[in-house]
């Protein structure tokens, strides 16, 4: 690495000037010569047989262009991807128009164009639907069960690929436990709510004959991929662009539905379409995440030390589910921090009659790590040992890294222990268990609880990542990366980092992305990968410009090659620092006639980083919370987060991310879940009706670090984006137990609503 005077520095972000003052360019803002709108018709029932559509007074309708329903397009396109491979495409998928069948409320069945959105809007209801409402599996209990309705014919029951890890000598190690304990948790279903909702437009390109295509996604390429499948076209036909994204949390990360009809119909018809979401239509029509149950039991010894762990996770999928992994990566991650030698884990996947639950920030992690830490809690609870104490006697050891877990995971490096350390001393850990005991003493009505949470998570997935570096002739500089942000600030932290690498003004790079016509082929952005993978792929390229420009500098100073230095942004010979040149000297030069045979013209290079493993960043979160006896009602007093996601190469971003994630996991934690009554109707479909925490729910965050670099990619970095999500959720929780604790109760499920307090402190 070259010496660096932007990475780690707290630069304002570059891309702040045009969203706060309105001229971001979001899909909704797009108008198109000749575009028309498109709304969809939607099932009003969970479960339900299409017998008949009468589209005749829609289509009469003035303004109105076209109805189409399922049938006219059956042979036109290709099922909408679904988790499972071949034989799940085609028994548990569907058509972008569903036809004969639906399995959840809000699935679409024909499609309206229209002159103007509104007209569109306005037509639904002149569609006439003849439906046989069926019997819905519409709880995630009941959908396990053996009598539960069939989600899809062909099935023996609505569970569905199941994965189990066993170590040898686990039922042994329980046998013989000194101690145990099991609980059942709930983590529910809640809903990804970005500030923009779905947005979708498309027109034919009259040039290729294919299609160009606009949406909110965070994944241009893979979307690009996916709907070159479904609509039977060659990938370089398709375009796919994501201007500004306003937020995403992995409900962006597929393909849907709505981005098929309006590519096809676009092209059927030949004429730009669009289709903007409404709030109403996000909450039922987008994947939404979490939504598992899990029966934990752990054997443990007087001293707190866990020797075993039995965790078996029934994880909802609803219908037509774009990923199984979900439950899988909750396994992968169900010791922790932790060094536990027995293990057994047992994933139960269901089908419901609900929209599909996937990724959402953390996807898997954060409920792994909730319920390791809320038993960790429980048996300091049994033993009436302090929590930090137990944890500190069962954290893996700097020296065992790499740490393989009994469940398949290998972390790379880490220091649990003085992340531990680091978050009791930032938090005054002592006087705030003083400060307990003093008002348990006087048998306060404010009810003082103190909650920990340390968590490790899997991040930096792959398999690649792409990114160009190109210095103009005049020397400014412009990047392409293959992940697609959509609120993470990647511009600003690839600019610091190219800068730094090359030598170029900070103010002259520009980051481009977004666009499969523009950028190499690339992965996207979720899970926590886009600095670690994406950067890497960044940096590598800028090592190759640097490594030309110190060549194109040699021949112009005179000198051999190794005999150049890149130091102070500067190219210079070694020991005569008044012979130097600048970038912008040297990419002058590399464009021009005056380079040696040796040496090819121009000044850029491609290149694709692929991680040899996951990356494991980890931290310890402290909450402080209030709890008033006679409402239930709780108060985030305090909260204090210490991370370790390696170096930072953007202060400000990474303390961005950091109270971003924090919001979600308490959230979760107090406030938020997705309802559905028995027969699968959407209760909390609106903002009306799902509680989104507020700025006032929350106290100003403490932040802190500690710096353990990984050893697997050349930034040393590990991820943030999932890191305060996963684990501010059991901190709270842990933190209202806690105050709870002389009551009696040693488990509530989320959210901890005041009303699900009360009711704790008037059943003790």
């Amino acid at each position: 690495m070259v010496l660096r005077s932007l990475v780690g520095a707290s630069v304002k972000r570059k891309e702040d000037p045009s969203l706060i003052t309105g001229a971001g360019k979001y899909v909704g803002d797009l108008k198109l010569p000749g575009m028309r709108h498109i709304a969809f018709v939607r099932s009003p029932y969970a479960h339900a047989k299409i017998l008949s559509i009468d589209i005749a007074t829609a289509a009469a309708r003035d303004g109105v262009l076209a109805v189409i329903t399922g049938k006219d397009m059956r042979e036109q396109w290709e099922a909408v991807p679904v988790a499972g491979g071949d034989i799940a495409q085609e028994n548990y998928s569907h058509l972008a128009l569903s036809v004969d069948r639906v399995r959840h409320v809000g699935e679409v069945v024909a499609a309206i164009i229209a002159t103007s959105p509104e007209i569109a809007e306005d037509a639904i209801d002149d569609v006439d639907i003849e439906w046989e409402e069926l019997p819905a599996a519409a709880d995630l209990l009941s959908a396990y069960g053996s009598d539960a309705p069939p989600v899809f014919d062909g099935l023996d029951s609505n569970i569905i690929d199941t994965g189990e890890k066993k170590t040898d000598d686990v039922d042994e190690v329980f046998a013989k436990a000194p101690h145990r304990l099991s609980q059942r948790m709930l983590s529910q279903r809640v809903a990804g709510v970005p500030m923009e909702v779905r947005t979708v437009a498309a027109a034919p390109d009259v040039v290729t004959g294919g299609i160009t295509l606009w949406s909110s996604t965070q994944i241009p390429h893979g979307l690009r991929s996916a709907l070159a499948g479904v609509l039977r076209l060659p990938e370089n036909m398709l375009r796919v662009i994501a201007p500004n994204v306003g937020g995403g949390f992995g409900v962006k990360n597929q393909l849907y539905p709505e981005e098929i009809a309006v590519a096809k119909l676009a092209q059927h018809f030949n004429m730009p379409l669009k289709w903007a979401g409404t709030r109403v239509e996000h909450f039922v029509s987008t994947t939404h995440g979490r939504s598992q149950i899990a029966d934990v039991e752990v054997a443990f010894a007087a001293d707190g030390a866990i020797l075993g762990l039995r965790l078996h996770v029934i994880g909802e999928l609803g219908a037509y589910p774009p990923f199984y992994d979900i439950a899988h990566l909750t396994g992968l991650m169900a010791t922790g921090n932790y060094h536990i030698p027995a293990v057994h884990f047992k994933a139960s996947n269901v089908f419901t009659n609900t929209v599909a639950v996937a990724a959402y920030r953390g996807a898997g992690r954060p409920e792994a790590i909730y319920y390791i830490e809320r038993a960790i809690d429980m048996i300091a609870a049994e033993l009436d040992m302090d929590p930090a104490a137990v944890r500190r006697r069962n954290y893996v050891k700097p020296e065992q890294f790499p740490y393989k877990t009994p469940t398949g995971s290998t972390y790379d490096t880490g220091d649990y222990e003085t992340n531990l350390d680091t978050a009791l001393q930032t938090a005054n850990y002592a006087a705030l268990r003083a400060e307990q005991a003093t008002r348990r003493a006087s048998n306060s009505d404010s009810l003082l609880g103190i909650g920990l949470a340390t968590y490790v998570e899997m991040c930096g997935f792959g398999p690649y990542e792409s990114g160009v570096v190109r210095v103009e002739p005049s020397g400014v500089v412009t990047v392409y990366t293959g992940t697609s942000p959509h609120g993470q600030g990647l511009q600003t932290t690839f600019a610091q980092i190219v800068a730094d690498e090359i030598g170029a003004d900070y103010d002259n790079v520009i980051v481009k992305h977004g666009d499969t016509g523009a950028q190499p082929v690339g992965v996207g952005t979720f899970g926590s990968r886009s600095l670690a993978i994406g950067g890497s792929a960044i940096i590598r390229s800028a090592i190759k410009v640097r490594e030309k420009a110190i060549s194109i500098a040699a021949h112009m100073l005179e000198a051999s090659p190794g005999d150049i230095e890149f130091a102070d942004g500067e190219y210079r010979v070694k020991g005569v620092p008044s012979r130097s040149l600048t970038l912008k000297d040297i990419a002058s030069r590399a464009y021009s006639d005056r380079l040696p045979d040796d040496i090819d013209t121009g000044l850029e290079a491609t290149d694709f980083f692929r991680p040899p493993d996951f990356i494991y960043p980890f931290g310890t979160h402290i909450a402080v919370v209030e709890i008033e006896r006679d409402t239930g009602c709780v108060s985030l007093r305090e909260y204090y987060s210490v991370d370790d996601c390696g170096p930072r190469i953007s202060p400000l971003l990474v303390e961005g991310q950091i109270h971003g994630g924090l919001a979600q996991g308490i959230g979760q934690a107090l406030l938020e879940e997705v309802i559905f009554d028995g027969q699968g109707q959407l209760l909390t479909g609106s903002m009306m009706d799902y509680a989104m925490p507020r700025a006032d729910n929350f106290p100003a965050f403490t932040i802190d670090k500690t710096v353990t670099e990984t050893t697997l990619n050349p930034l040393g970095a590990k991820g943030i984006g999932e890191a305060a999500t996963i684990g501010s959720t059991p901190a709270v929780v842990n933190a209202v137990i806690d105050a709870l604790q002389p009551l009696g109760p040693r488990h509530l499920d989320m959210p901890l609503t005041p009303r699900r307090v009360w009711e704790a402190i008037n059943q003790s």
